[in-house]
């Protein structure tokens, strides 16, 4: 079972990220990932939000360890090529420790800020479909062609390659019908924040079935979930505001024992990893404490 932390980007700073990056590696979790968002993800429309490649790019060099993550890039900010070179530097800077998470998009209000066009449900997934492919090749072949909808590549490079063989690619989102079916076909790995076991179990089932009807075996692909974790009320109503109520049915709470059995739904409902989705004010204090009262039972 693998065990991470998710640091949301809007209203802090790389001197205070950077302190929390190196306390969470040095707490004994193996993830740490950014989110991509020029505005605040929780439709306040504040813009204080740092730029997700550039944050990436200091997670890696903050680090030693620890698997350095996005979740997730919105395949309609960054042409592919332009995101698959960026990650093969990375993997370049963290000795092979890049994981690149993809998905669809959803903040209207920046798309719409920048002049980003903002397509249909449809439209997004089909445009972070043909990006995950380009990615796929431009970080795995000599020479890439490609022709689709939105994207094209005419015997385009991308030098020097990652440093793993195989660089890992999830994508993200809770979609039954695409976004899984994209998952199931394309991607190393899954990942969803914020919803219960029991709705984990459920969306788990669903790739697994889209995993077989496609001919792939769905240990393949690798599944994980964000979750809040919050001491009180206070540090989810501080973390999350408006937002605590559609996020509370992922958010671990309560005592030691609580969280271990809350833990532990989360497993026996197939999820490899957990993530604990933070964002400022960071509360180091419930980072620390899951780190010491929860973790080692784990591991």
């Amino acid at each position: 079972m693998i065990f991470g932390v998710h640091t949301g980007l809007q209203n802090t700073s790389l001197p205070e990220l950077t302190d929390l990056w190196r306390g969470i590696e040095a707490s004994g979790f193996d993830w740490i990932s950014i989110w991509d968002h020029f505005y605040a993800a929780d439709g306040s429309g504040n813009p204080h939000s740092l730029e997700s490649v550039v944050s990436h790019a200091a997670l890696c060099a903050a680090t030693s360890r620890v698997r350095c993550g996005s979740l997730v890039y919105s395949a309609g900010y960054r042409h592919p090529a332009v995101l698959a070179n960026a990650m093969a530097t990375l993997d370049q800077l963290s000795n092979g420790r890049v994981t690149l998470g993809l998905g669809g998009g959803w903040l209207g209000r920046e798309y719409r800020a920048y002049g980003i066009p903002f397509g249909s449900v449809g439209e997004r997934l089909r445009m972070m479909e043909e990006s995950l492919t380009c990615i796929r090749l431009l970080l795995t072949e000599q020479e890439s062609n490609f022709s689709g909808e939105f994207f094209s590549l005419d015997r385009a490079q991308c030098e020097p390659k990652p440093l793993q063989r195989r660089l890992p690619i999830w994508v993200g989102g809770s979609g039954e019908k695409v976004t899984l079916r994209i998952a199931a076909q394309r991607a190393d790995g899954w990942n969803v924040p914020f919803i219960s076991p029991e709705v984990f179990a459920h969306k788990n089932s669903v790739l697994d079935a889209h995993c077989e009807r496609l001919g792939r075996d769905p240990s393949e692909v690798f599944r994980s979930v964000n979750v809040g974790i919050a001491l009180n009320e206070a540090s989810l109503l501080a973390q999350f505001d408006k937002m605590s109520e559609g996020v509370r049915p992922g958010v671990l709470m309560g005592s030691a024992s609580q969280m271990f059995d809350q833990v532990g739904a989360y497993i026996d409902s197939g999820a490899q990893q957990i993530n604990l989705a933070v964002r400022a004010p960071f509360d180091t204090e419930a980072i620390e404490w899951f780190a010491t009262e929860v973790l080692p039972a784990f591991q």
